[in-house]
C-alpha cells in the first residue's frame, strides 16, 4: 500500500508532543504540509527544527481563541483533533472547574476547529478527512478518570454526528481509540510495576501503545484506502476491548 500525501495540507491539534507530535512528524514524512495548533511555544519550537511545518500557539480551552487558530490555518484538506487534558481524581472529589476545563478542551475545543474546517472545505467542494482522537476510556471506566471518560465518549458521538453531516459533503469522520500510549506523560503516569502489570494482563497482545501505533491508524483513516470508512470508532488497544 502506497499513501503519499503531496499537495495535501494537514491541522493537527495538540501537534506539539506525544501522539500529535508522532502523527506531524509522519505526515511530514509523507509529504503533506502541516499545520500545528498547540499551547507550548517550547514543544512547537522544537518540532519545527525536526520538519518544516507552520504553528500556531492558541489556548484552545478560550472558544474564541480555538475559532482564531483553526481560521488561522485555513484552508485544510486533513484535520485530526488530538489535543486533550487528563485531570485525575476520584468521583466524589471531581470539582466543576476540572470537569469544564477537560470538556472545554476535549470535546467544546474539537467541535469549533472541525466546525470551522469543515465549513471551508464544504465552500471549498474539496471533500476532506477529519480523524478525532478518543479512548478506550469512552466505553471502560477508569478509576479517577470520570471528566476524561465522560469527554472521551462525547468525543465518540461527536465524531458519529459529523460523519452523518458531513458525509453528504464527501467529508470522512473517523475516531481512534487507543489504550495506554507511551508518551512521555503515559511512561510516567505507567511507571509504576504493579500498576502497569495489571493493566497489561488485560491486552492480549502484551504491550502498550507506542506514538508510532496510533499515528499509523491514523495516517490509515486519512488515505484514499480508507474511503468507505466514516463514523466509525477504530480501537488501537492490542485486543483490551476484545476481551472486556
Amino acid at each position: 500500500m502506497d499513501i503519499n500525501f503531496n499537495g495535501k495540507k494537514a491541522l493537527i491539534t495538540g501537534g506539539g508532543r506525544g501522539i500529535g507530535r508522532e502523527i506531524a512528524v509522519l505526515l511530514d514524512s509523507l509529504g503533506a504540509k502541516v499545520v500545528v495548533i498547540d499551547r507550548i511555544e517550547e514543544d512547537m519550537k522544537a518540532l519545527k527544527q525536526e520538519i518544516e511545518c507552520e504553528t500556531i500557539r492558541a489556548e484552545l480551552t478560550d472558544p474564541a481563541a480555538a475559532k482564531k487558530a483553526a481560521e488561522r490555518a485555513l484552508p485544510i484538506d486533513f484535520l485530526i483533533n488530538c489535543a486533550g487534558v487528563v485531570i485525575l481524581e476520584p468521583f466524589l472529589d471531581t470539582t466543576i472547574e476540572n470537569f469544564n476545563e477537560t470538556l472545554n478542551v476535549n470535546v467544546r475545543a474539537m467541535m469549533i476547529v472541525s466546525q470551522i474546517v469543515a465549513r471551508n472545505m464544504i465552500e471549498r467542494k474539496s471533500g476532506g478527512a477529519i480523524v478525532n482522537i478518543s479512548s478506550v476510556a469512552n466505553m471502560v471506566a477508569f478509576q479517577d478518570h470520570t471528566t476524561y471518560c465522560i469527554s472521551k465518549a462525547g468525543v465518540d458521538q461527536l465524531t458519529r454526528c459529523m460523519a452523518l453531516e458531513l458525509g453528504p459533503q464527501k467529508i470522512r469522520t473517523n475516531a481512534i481509540a487507543p489504550v495506554v500510549t507511551m508518551t512521555p506523560l503515559g511512561r510516567k503516569a505507567w511507571s509504576d510495576p504493579e500498576k502497569q502489570a495489571a493493566m497489561l494482563s488485560k491486552i492480549p497482545l502484551g504491550r502498550f501503545n507506542e506514538p508510532i501505533d496510533v499515528a499509523n491508524a491514523v495516517i490509515l483513516l486519512l488515505s484514499d484506502q480508507a474511503e468507505m470508512l466514516n463514523g466509525t470508532i477504530v480501537p488501537v488497544d492490542g485486543g483490551f476491548m476484545a476481551k472486556g
